[in-house]
């Protein structure tokens, strides 16, 4: 039986990118397993599966999509190359961590877009939410409107809260419970 594009992703995923083992998140948080979706998402397959899905997930009304570095590089990347196949054309921004240190100084790399552009933010993992807010924010700051939180897995730790409180309703494509991996008893 052939699977379908979602299905084929999460086997991917499954396969590629988990690891069952103890970890140091960059959170802080330790966990009970560690998702490197870069090995999916950087690989011919992976991106294409990966920026199909997310593009079905954006607004029509959204003129670009945005994510912090690095996690986000590889999605950004595979989004805004299918946007244009679709027609939609939505140019992608990579924000940087840390400002760059000549020339504009700038947060957040890409084309310039309109003062109040509609932006979908995404991620790769998203555990506190942090990063994901952090570029939702340098995306405000450079003067666009960021609308839309998107992720691949929603590790299911309070990152979709911290998120929501923000005002955005987190649209992951997998969560903790469809990897299959089981919470221990003292969660």
């Amino acid at each position: 039986m052939e699977l379908n594009d979602k299905d084929r992703l999460l086997q991917l995923l499954k396969e590629i990118s988990l690891e069952i083992r103890p970890v140091v998140l960059s959170s802080g948080k330790t966990s009970d397993y560690y998702m490197d979706c870069k090995r999916v998402t950087l690989s011919p397959e992976g991106a294409y599966l990966t920026g199909k899905l997310m593009l079905q997930l954006i607004r029509p009304d959204v003129q670009a999509v945005a994510g912090l570095t690095l996690g986000a590089d590889p999605i950004v990347s595979a989004v805004s190359l299918l946007s244009y196949q679709d027609g939609r054309n939505l140019p992608g921004l990579i924000v940087r961590k840390e400002p760059k240190k000549h020339g504009t100084m700038s947060y957040v790399e890409g084309p310039a877009l309109l003062p109040g552009s509609m932006v979908a933010v995404v991620e790769d993992v998203v555990t506190s939410g942090a990063s994901l807010l952090r570029a939702v924010d340098r995306i405000e700051a450079a003067g666009y409107r960021p609308v839309q939180a998107l992720a691949i897995l929603d590790r299911q730790e309070g990152g979709r809260e911290a998120i929501n409180e923000r005002g955005f309703d987190l649209q992951a494509l997998f969560s903790r419970r469809d990897l299959g991996i089981d919470r221990k008893k003292d969660e």
